[in-house]
């Protein structure tokens, strides 16, 4: 006997032991399987259960048992056992004293579970958990002291249960949190607009996968900088202007942005961080939006080029009416004249002279009319001498050469070099090497065309003597929008139309350029003999 009640004695001071090391487990989980498992062993009962405060229903609700075969168990508060369980007093099903004034049909379901001990679990002055127990085996009943051993299990567990409860819910706010940070992420990264987050001290505290194409910055190199580190200067001054003129929002529209693929345009907005309060600062930060609508505006800009060019077109057809009419009644009595006239009598100088000028003048209108003339949608290649398209472009410039005191050498093969093509096309070509030629020589110069057959390619090469093109800027002359001229004097459209005209015919471009010293652009386009072998490409 006296090894017996030893044992028991070690067994029920390990179990006060074990009560105060409970609130070292913040698992609710686990920490509900340990009491259970310990208080059944300790106190040799067959039947138990853990039952938790549910806020939401209001009931407690067992979590965790032993010997109950997974039987729901629910208590409610409303009820007689509950409402004095809820008060902190514990109720022994077959104890008069205990359960005065409680129902007996409140108390048989619980004889039916065989679950007759009920201790409450007090912490900051509410029960938040129930310990329920069955009787020893043999159906002997708990004694005095194996209750008080219970309750100071259950107060311990209380102050256990309520440590586990809070860790739950601080896990179940970190997974909400975590699933939220999720969700904001993946709407940040599907926006097909730029995203940069700033502090007030203008540092990125956000950037998105789009700002990394955009800039080639990634994310980890930009978080942590401020944005002089990462935007051009004229970019910062804009944006800075438009904050301080707008704090609680601003947009710019087709704003310079230096990018990866060169100069873009973009529209940018800035919006505001809201604070918790609902009211918004600079302690917030700002979020800035950008959004690319460089091929947008490039897109518009062409539109424009062609309604222009289909106006001149009209205009061209009024002219050539208007005054191809009177021109063919001029060449025609100045031919008559012609006939008759004496080629040692002076006049007859002058009548040549207007003869000549009225098929000069008849040649740019038409040359002006077929420059104008778009080329109809899915038009087919045909042969095109480069010679012919070169000089119907000159002539349509030769008024300005001469204002501007531009000498044109011309050194044309003979015959010219045929390529299949589309002529409008094509005069579009040679018409912005000339402008850019004529704009690079405001004091005069020397503008050369050459062409050859070289190989089976047809090529053109335009030099002039003009103030040359920046090495720094030579691998960006054909993107779009870039361009070296003053503010309202080019678009930076003329290149890149060329350059996407030529590869369009299978051909390919280059510059070589010196400050200073001039400009070379070659061009190379098949030869109508082997124009099929398609070439493209493009050099500098």
């Amino acid at each position: 006997d006296r090894a017996f009640y030893r044992d028991r004695y070690d067994y029920r001071r390990a179990l006060v032991g074990f009560a105060r090391d409970l609130s070292s487990d913040l698992d609710l989980s686990r920490l509900t399987e340990r009491i259970v498992g310990r208080v059944t062993e300790t106190l040799l009962v067959e039947r138990m259960a853990v039952l938790l405060a549910d806020e939401r229903s209001g009931e407690f609700v067992a979590v965790r048992s032993a010997g109950l075969q997974d039987e729901p168990v629910r208590l409610s508060r409303s009820g007689a056992v509950g409402g004095r369980l809820s008060a902190g007093h514990p109720v022994t099903i077959d104890d008069p004293a205990s359960t005065r004034g409680i129902p007996p049909a409140d108390l048989d379901p619980w004889r039916e579970r065989e679950l007759y001990y009920f201790v409450p679990c007090v912490s900051k002055d509410a029960t938040i958990a129930v310990l329920a127990l069955g009787r020893k085996a043999r159906a002997e009943p708990l004694n005095s002291e194996d209750l008080a051993l219970l309750a100071t299990v259950a107060g311990q567990a209380a102050t256990a249960l309520e440590n586990g409860r809070l860790y739950r819910q601080l896990h179940v706010k970190a997974d909400e949190l975590g699933r939220m940070r999720q969700a904001n992420e993946s709407i940040l990264e599907s926006l097909e607009v730029g995203l940069a987050v700033v502090d007030a001290e203008e540092r990125v505290v956000r950037w998105n996968r789009v700002l990394e194409s955009l800039l080639r910055v990634r994310r980890t190199d930009a978080v942590g900088r401020r944005l002089d580190d990462l935007f051009d200067p004229g970019f910062v001054v804009e944006l800075r202007r438009a904050r301080a003129a707008s704090p609680r929002g601003a947009s710019l529209y087709r704003v310079s942005l230096n990018g990866r693929a060169g100069r873009l345009l973009v529209n940018v907005t800035t919006v505001p961080l809201l604070s918790l309060d609902g009211t918004s600062g600079p302690a917030g930060g700002t979020v800035v939006l950008i959004d690319d609508v460089t091929a947008r505006v490039q897109l518009e800009e062409q539109v424009q080029i062609s309604d222009k060019m289909a106006s001149i077109g009209l205009l061209a057809a009024g002219v050539a009416h208007e005054v191809n009419t009177p021109l063919t009644g001029i060449s025609s009595f100045t031919q008559m004249l012609l006939e008759g006239a004496n080629p040692e009598d002076p006049k007859t100088k002058l009548l040549e002279k207007i003869e000549r000028q009225t098929f000069r003048a008849a040649k740019i209108v038409n040359g002006l009319l077929n420059l104008s003339r778009p080329a109809a949608p899915g038009a087919e290649r045909a042969p095109v001498d480069l010679n012919v398209v070169i000089n119907d472009v000159l002539s349509l410039l030769e008024h300005q050469f001469k204002v501007s005191r531009i000498q044109v050498r011309r050194e044309l093969a003979s015959p010219g070099p045929v390529v299949l093509g589309i002529e409008h096309k094509l005069q579009q070509v040679f018409l912005n090497l000339f402008l850019n030629a004529r704009d690079a020589m405001p004091k005069g110069g020397w503008l050369t065309i050459a062409t050859r057959l070289a190989d089976g390619q047809a090529v053109a090469e335009i030099g002039d003597t003009g103030s040359g093109i920046p090495a720094e800027h030579l691998a960006r002359i054909y993107d779009p929008f870039f361009t070296t001229k003053a503010i309202g004097q080019g678009t930076g459209l003329g290149l890149s139309i060329t350059y996407g005209i030529v590869r369009e015919h299978d051909g390919t471009i280059s510059c070589d350029s010196q400050e200073d010293a001039g400009t070379r652009f070659q061009l190379s386009f098949p030869a109508a003999a082997s124009a099929g072998a398609a070439r493209s490409g493009r050099a500098v």
